[in-house]
């Protein structure tokens, strides 16, 4: 069994409207040096060990990420 860890985030180009509230917020909180945030997702997967690269790929690809505006990354720990 191995535990792959699959982060999504919006592509550079698309607006993320709540990265830009929290820059915001941290403002208003007085936290300064922040220039920018990109939120995203974050899936923890337990996946057999027979489990390749391309499966890994095709899943997130298809069912977590929306390849038209987002990127993903895929780490087998």
């Amino acid at each position: 069994m191995a535990r792959v860890v699959v982060d999504v985030v919006l592509k550079p180009e698309i607006l993320d409207p709540q990265g830009q509230a929290i820059v915001g917020a941290l403002g208003r909180l007085g936290i300064a040096g922040v220039r920018d945030v990109r939120q995203g997702k974050h899936f923890e997967l337990d996946v057999d060990d027979a489990v390749d690269e391309a499966t890994l790929t095709r899943l997130a690809d298809t069912l977590l990420a929306n390849p038209v505006i987002e990127t993903f990354t895929i780490h087998r720990t």
